[in-house]
């Protein structure tokens, strides 16, 4: 799944990303709105970790969901 599809449908992922990194508030999931480098940062931040680390995590993410809307 390509960023763009979860960024075209931040409300109905809200639920996972939180679930995923429960650390992010509402408030970062809002300001975030979609926006990869965002939860890239925020994750960052958040989680006191380098940016390869984030990214490897959100790849992750995004794997996830794929596998989850093809079964």
């Amino acid at each position: 799944m390509n960023w763009d599809v979860i960024e075209g449908n931040w409300l109905q992922y809200k639920g996972h990303i939180k679930a995923q990194w429960g650390k992010l508030t509402n408030d970062h999931i809002d300001v975030i709105a979609g926006k990869r480098d965002q939860l890239l940062g925020s994750i960052q931040e958040s989680y006191g970790i380098d940016r390869d680390e984030a990214e490897k995590q959100v790849a992750a993410f995004q794997k996830f969901l794929k596998e989850s809307r093809s079964s």
